[in-house]
């Protein structure tokens, strides 16, 4: 651990013990604040010569980022930008994305993450969270053990098989359990030094991807069935032992995966899945929202849902929960919803 969080019993203020100096603290993102350290600190922390010699306010600071920002001129070259002010300065780069939430939040999560994912091993910089290879399934454990900060209180983890509506990215969905964390921190104030993206390389079927030699992730067809099984379940063995309080978010899992995954460990540890119940509680929210301004109630409704995938699932299981609420029978609740693809109305 490179820092501690320390109350002054005297002043009641908190203030931050550091176990790194010169370089290694301009190379630390957590606690880096670049030229708006001050003579002072240059001088305690060993920085003096090593930055340019004018002090920086923290509003000059954002200024400067955010001219860079503009600078770009598209949208992957904005999100690599964001990305790296990250992995230089993490305070910097939080009330950046603060300041400018509606401009910048589409960048550096959906939309643009998705095309941040496909191009994934071409824009590699700096690794992010651990990576963890089924050709490793033996030391997942020290792998976790590996991870930057302790405690680890939340992670989010994929496998990269349903990356957004991009499909299989691989290796490239690690972009996914990044920028939500991101999120976490930007919009619920939990510090990233507590948060964890994990992706489970279990191989890849994108062609593309296997025959790109720039690509990152193991040049090896997906393993499915009782071996794939085994995988995750020493994976989430490894977690409850060396995080055993963490906050596990399954995220971008496919459809075949995803709801089977979260009923077996689901009274194992604290977890679950964004796609199903993340969606559908939103989706309910609004569905409630909206009955309230018409007046009505959600029972009263018919629903139809274009798609039948995980995200789907969750939506009508929130859906039937809510009317079952308002006084209808599971079966009643289930019999106002209808489910359509490509191919017409889904019935078994």
């Amino acid at each position: 651990m490179k820092f501690k969080l320390i109350r002054d019993d005297a002043t009641g203020e908190d203030f931050v013990e550091i176990s790194v100096t010169g370089q290694q603290l301009l190379d630390s993102p957590l606690l880096n604040k670049g030229t708006a350290f001050d003579d002072e600190e240059r001088r305690e922390f060993g920085l003096l010569g090593l930055l340019p010699p004018h002090v920086s306010t923290f509003q000059n600071q954002l200024a400067r980022r955010y001219e860079n920002f503009l600078e770009k001129t598209s949208d992957l070259e904005k999100y690599i930008y964001l990305v790296s002010l990250q992995d230089r300065n993490e305070t910097l780069f939080y009330r950046l994305l603060q300041e400018h939430i509606s401009e910048m939040t589409p960048i550096i999560y959906t939309p643009v993450v998705g095309l941040a994912c496909q191009t994934y091993s071409h824009n590699y910089r700096r690794p992010r969270g651990l990576y963890i290879s089924h050709k490793e399934k033996d030391e997942i454990e020290p792998i976790l053990a590996n991870a930057p900060h302790h405690p680890v209180e939340v992670i989010v983890v994929t496998d990269g098989e349903r990356i957004l509506g991009l499909g299989d990215l691989g290796v490239g969905g690690m972009g996914i359990p990044i920028g939500k964390l991101s999120l976490y921190t930007l919009c619920a104030g939990i510090h990233p030094a507590t948060t964890l993206p994990i992706l489970l390389d279990v191989g890849t079927d994108n062609e593309e991807l296997l025959n790109d030699p720039l690509y990152l992730g193991w040049h090896n067809k997906r393993i499915r069935g009782q071996e794939y099984d085994d995988f995750i379940d020493a994976f989430i063995n490894g977690v409850k032992r060396v995080f055993p309080n963490v906050l596990l978010q399954w995220e971008d899992f496919a459809k075949d995966n995803a709801g089977r995954l979260l009923d077996r460990y689901r009274d194992q540890l604290c977890t679950f899945n964004d796609d199903i119940q993340g969606t559908g509680a939103v989706t309910l929210a609004g569905l409630l929202a909206a009955t309230s301004v018409t007046g009505s109630t959600l029972s009263q409704q018919r629903v139809v849902i274009l798609g039948a995938g995980s995200a789907a699932s969750g939506v009508t299981a929130q859906i039937v929960t809510a009317m079952e609420s308002e006084g209808l029978s599971p079966s009643e609740a289930r019999s106002r919803i209808w489910l359509v693809d490509k191919h017409g109305l889904v019935h078994n």
